[in-house]
């Protein structure tokens, strides 16, 4: 059985800071004039350029690619094939209905976490902590309340949002398994790749153009590459060592309060007084989750060991 090490740095703190830098994404993504598709593509390809160089400061870290067994790399990449489609999904809803009814029904997430992690993983959550996540769900709810709309292509793109919901909280249960046998630059910088790769893939099979995008747009990718990817979504890839997917997926509902509180500063957008109400029921919901379901690992004591030592 896989013994857990203890952490060199406060698993929650660390959840906080990737929420904050995943806050940003929706700003980066806005201020961006390219297509969805092109601004997923290249949030993740600068993600995989920036992580590289790790592979000469460690050589340990290029060994440990090396060692990964045939159930890591098929994890790895179907890993990978879900986080483009989440990206994919989302941000193609946002061209059919409203950004808080996609964002709303993104941060869904934790419904499918608490089943995924109850049956792959035999996780249970107390009946208060449940309570406190269905609190922050209803809390996204108030925000988007007065956007959501009803039928035509809006209901497309919310049945779109959904899925995102799902695809993102697959790939973070992936995550939560594969972590336990890979460091948090080898998992990630394989994660990252294969993402790049559907992604450009998919690009071409629209024939969508990859170049020819304002110098501001590439100022955007590459912030989106460094701001909430690897300081947001690489921060949950290490904290999913400590914390499970559900804790995870609770965090990230915080999501919608900071990108609130910087559309503000930054967009100039006003916040009202659903988004005042929502954030507050959003944060205490949180809280009251973290306070009755405190996780140091991301697997169960029944987890089988992960073969992790054995090369294919």
């Amino acid at each position: 059985m896989q013994t857990q090490q203890k952490p060199a740095f406060p698993p929650y703190l660390a959840l906080l800071i990737g929420v904050i830098a995943v806050s940003t994404s929706a700003i980066f993504v806005k201020l961006s004039s390219a297509p969805a598709p092109i601004t997923a593509t290249y949030r993740l390809a600068f993600s995989v350029l920036l992580t590289i160089p790790m592979l000469f400061w460690s050589k340990g870290i290029f060994r440990e690619i090396l060692r990964m067994n045939r159930k890591q790399w098929l994890l790895s990449f179907l890993s990978g094939a879900f986080l483009a489609s989440h990206f994919l999904l989302w941000f193609e809803s946002l061209n059919y209905t409203s950004v808080a009814s996609s964002t709303v029904l993104v941060t869904l997430q934790p419904i499918f976490a608490f089943i995924g992690g109850y049956f792959l993983f035999g996780e249970r959550v107390s009946k208060l902590g449940l309570c406190g996540g269905f609190l922050a769900i209803a809390g996204s709810f108030v925000i988007g309340w007065g956007d959501f709309r009803v039928g035509g292509m809006a209901f497309f793109g919310d049945v779109l949002a959904l899925l995102g919901a799902l695809t993102v909280t697959v790939y973070w249960l992936i995550g939560q398994y594969v972590r336990q046998g890979l460091s948090l630059t080898a998992y990630t910088l394989v994660v990252y790749s294969a993402s790049s790769i559907f992604l450009f893939a998919y690009d071409a099979s629209l024939g969508i153009k990859l170049t020819g995008y304002p110098n501001s747009d590439w100022l955007w990718f590459f912030c989106l590459a460094l701001i909430p990817t690897l300081l947001g979504h690489s921060i949950f890839n290490w904290v999913i060592k400590w914390l499970n997917t559900s804790t995870i997926s609770m965090g990230i509902l915080g999501e919608p309060v900071g990108t609130s509180i910087l559309a503000y500063f930054i967009l100039g957008e006003t916040i009202t007084v659903p988004q005042w109400v929502g954030g507050a029921i959003i944060l205490f919901g949180i809280f009251l989750f973290v306070q009755t379901n405190k996780m140091t690992k991301g697997a169960t004591a029944n987890e089988p060991a992960i073969e992790s030592q054995k090369p294919a």
